[in-house]
C-alpha cells in the first residue's frame, strides 16, 4: 500500500507555463490521471492553448474565484464550488480574463494520463 499527502504550496511551480502549475498527481507519481493545482491571476490562462483531447477527458474544479472557459459554441463562467468537464474532442481553453477582479484556483483532473492535446483553430 502506498499513500501521500502533497502540499501543492510545498511543490515547485512547472516552468514555462501560462500561470502557476502545481503538478500534483506527479509528485505523487499517479499513472492513471493527471492532477494539478493551478492559479490563474487576471489575464492568465490554464492550459498552454485553446485545445482539444482525443482520448483524454478532463475536469476543471473551482475552488477560488471565477474561470472563464471557452467553447465554439459558448463561454462558461464558472464560480467557485463549481466543475467544468470536457469530453474528448471537445475544444476549451480555460482562462481568467483580464478584467477579472481576482485570480482563480483551479484542480484539474485529466484521464487517462496521457498527452494527448492538439491545438484548436475555429474554422
Amino acid at each position: 500500500m502506498s499513500y501521500h499527502v502533497i502540499d501543492p504550496e510545498e511543490l515547485a511551480a512547472t516552468p514555462d507555463r501560462p500561470c502557476d502549475r502545481r503538478p500534483v498527481g506527479e509528485a505523487a507519481g499517479l499513472e492513471n490521471f493527471a492532477l494539478n493545482v493551478y492559479t490563474a491571476q487576471p489575464g492568465e490562462e490554464v492550459p498552454l492553448a485553446y485545445h482539444y483531447h482525443d482520448e483524454q477527458e478532463e475536469a476543471f474544479v473551482v475552488l477560488d474565484g471565477t474561470l472563464t472557459v471557452e467553447t465554439p459554441e459558448l463561454d462558461y463562467a464558472v464560480e467557485a464550488g463549481e466543475t467544468f468537464v470536457a469530453e474528448p474532442g471537445s475544444p476549451h481553453r480555460a482562462h481568467v480574463p483580464a478584467d477579472a477582479p481576482s485570480a482563480a484556483r483551479v484542480v484539474a483532473v485529466g484521464a487517462p494520463a496521457v498527452d494527448d492535446a492538439h491545438p484548436y483553430e475555429d474554422a
